[in-house]
């Protein structure tokens, strides 16, 4: 067919190829919208499911903190011992502090910068447990920093080879170091309390998993080095900052909020085609 009649059947041919290209975008672009629209979805929701662990375990947490302290976990409970479990239970334990393998962590605090005083103690079954015993201030770093070969008059006066009692939260190790800074074991400098690598650093015994944060011994004791007074005893115990990130709320709103923006996205996008003429079809003149 040539001439007008061929022009005549090509025209009617394009409503034709406009409808089915029509139908491939919408159908496409629908699958692809979709897509999207779940993945959104299932992040929100992902977030809502974490929000709500994450308050139960502050709720736990809080009531562990507060309740009155326990026997801390022995030897043959150790590989039982997890953070969603334990962490910052509050317990008591006895032992002999082993001053001479003393270790300092950077620490920054209310009270400034310093360090934690983590000193071992040893316990029953020839086992040894890390105790943070507080914090110190900078310039009390070279009394604490003792050796083997420190006699017993060279130390400081709280530093006793005697049967001492502990009440304190149960904490994790702290593998690692800190923001970006690496334990540094042959330098003996150290940035968190990993208790495995303070361990074989320093020779410790059947370390336990954790670490003992000591609870305030005096009740005025945060107060006075608050103030600079000479009647501070330290380290200061009792600064261990119970603290959770919990932003989950905030995703959750943010996710689904996209998951809507495509929603309005795709029927906007459908309703814009259906509503504007392809060209071509225009009427004839």
């Amino acid at each position: 067919m040539t001439g007008k009649g061929a022009d005549l059947a090509s025209k009617s041919d394009q409503p034709r190829y406009l409808a089915r290209h029509s139908s491939l975008f919408k159908i496409g672009f629908t699958a692809c919208m979709t897509a999207i629209f779940a993945g959104f979805i299932s992040l929100g929701t992902w977030q809502v499911i974490r929000l709500q662990w994450k308050l139960d375990l502050i709720a736990k947490v809080e009531q562990r903190v507060h309740a009155a302290p326990v026997a801390a976990p022995v030897l043959s409970q150790w590989p039982r011992i997890n953070a969603s479990a334990d962490e910052y239970r509050h317990v008591q334990i006895s032992g002999v502090f082993l001053h001479e393998k003393t270790v300092l962590v950077q620490a920054t605090t209310e009270l400034g910068g310093g360090f934690w005083v983590m000193t071992p103690m040893a316990i029953a079954d020839q086992a040894t447990v890390l105790v943070n015993r507080g914090f110190i201030p900078e310039k009390m770093a070279t009394s604490y920093r003792t050796t083997s070969t420190t006699s017993t008059k060279d130390r400081p006066a709280s530093h006793e080879t005697v049967t001492t009692n502990i009440i304190g939260l149960l904490r994790m190790t702290e593998p690692g170091g800190g923001y970006l800074r690496k334990n540094d074991t042959a330098g003996n400098r150290w940035y968190s309390r990993d208790v495995q690598a303070i361990a074989a650093a320093t020779g410790l015994n059947k370390p336990a998993p954790f670490f003992i944060d000591a609870d305030a011994s005096q009740t005025n004791n945060k107060l006075a080095a608050q103030q600079n007074e000479s009647t501070a005893s330290y380290p200061v115990a009792g600064l261990t900052v119970i603290h959770f990130h919990n932003n989950h709320l905030i995703y959750a709103l943010v996710w689904f909020s996209l998951a809507a923006m495509t929603a309005a996205a795709w029927a906007y996008v459908l309703r814009d085609r259906k509503n504007s003429k392809p060209p071509g079809t225009g009427n004839p003149a």
